[in-house]
Formats: C-alpha cells, structure tokens, sequence
C-alpha cells in the first residue's frame, strides 16, 4: 500500500468510538449506572433498517444490536453482532470484545471513499440507506493492519428512524 496519494479525512478529526461488546442491554446498564452516560438510543442495523450490505465486496445479510450515546461530545456505539459473518465478527475472532474503530464524519462518503481508494485503501463492510429518506452511509477501511485500528468512514442521513427503545426510559 505504498503510495504517494495522501488521504485528508483524517483531518476532520474521530467523531465516533466504535465497540464491539458481548451483550449492549449489560453494556448500556454499566456504562449509566458507573458512568451517568445516557441516553442510550437502540436500533437493530440489518434488512429491512440497512438497504444494502457489503462484506469484502459481496452483499451480505447481517443483523446486529447498536446502542448510540456520547461520552462528552464523542459519539460511542456499542455493537452486539446477532446474525451473518462481519467485520466485527473478524474482530471477535481475533481480539475478542473491545475498541473496534475510529468513525469519522464525511460530507460525502462517495468522494471520501474515492480518496480512499487512490491512497491505497478499500472497503472491507459498508452499508446504508438507514435515514428515513434512504440516505446514510457507512464504510469501514482495511487500515487494522497497518494502523492497528479500523477507520469508519460515515455520512449521516439528514433525517434518523425513531429509535426501537431509549434506555433509560423517561
């Protein structure tokens, strides 16, 4: 992956903590009742909220439990794998549950991705279509390797789904 091609997302900084955790309704209840952090809001990523799904260039059929919140103004998502073989299956495997990736937020995933692409890099999972208007993107790179973590790069949809549950409840 030697390149001269230099790759700016970077730049815009890490806006997301990514981790990949045994059991997120345990995981949530520890982090409110030592930490104070909440609200936890809980989505299942996978058909019918994910409209496409790509694992090393395939489509895929996965299912897994995410729960969003902030530790300060950092965006933490905690994933239960539930179905399908994944990139955070991959990191189970080799690491067990823990730190997974380092999200940052992109503009426009389709540029970044091309960037990306010419600085050596590609695509080991993506998805999207999760906003309510089909929009929302994300893609995680092949940089675990040579980095020792794995960059996610994410377009937020304009307009979110309702969450399944919000934990704790009002």
């Amino acid at each position: 992956m030697e390149t001269d091609d230099k790759v700016s997302f970077l730049g815009l900084s890490v806006g997301q903590l990514g981790f990949v955790v045994e059991n997120v309704d345990a995981m949530i209840q520890d982090y409110y009742t030592k930490f104070g952090i909440g609200d936890w809001k809980l989505y299942t990523y996978g058909a019918p909220l994910l409209s496409f799904m790509n694992y090393k260039g395939k489509p895929i059929q996965y299912k897994a439990r995410i729960a969003l919140s902030y530790f300060g103004t950092t965006r933490i998502e905690l994933i239960q794998p539930l179905e399908g073989h994944t990139i955070y299956s991959d990191f189970i495997e080799k690491h067990g549950h823990g730190l997974q990736h380092l999200g940052v937020y992109v503009q426009d995933i389709q540029k970044a991705l091309k960037e990306a692409e010419a600085g050596g890099f590609s695509v080991v999972m993506e998805g999207g279509g999760f906003g309510l208007d089909g929009d929302g993107h994300f893609a995680y790179l092949d940089t675990e390797e040579k980095y020792g973590i794995c960059y996610e790069l994410i377009q937020r949809p304009l307009r979110r789904h309702e969450p399944e549950s919000i934990f704790p409840c009002d």
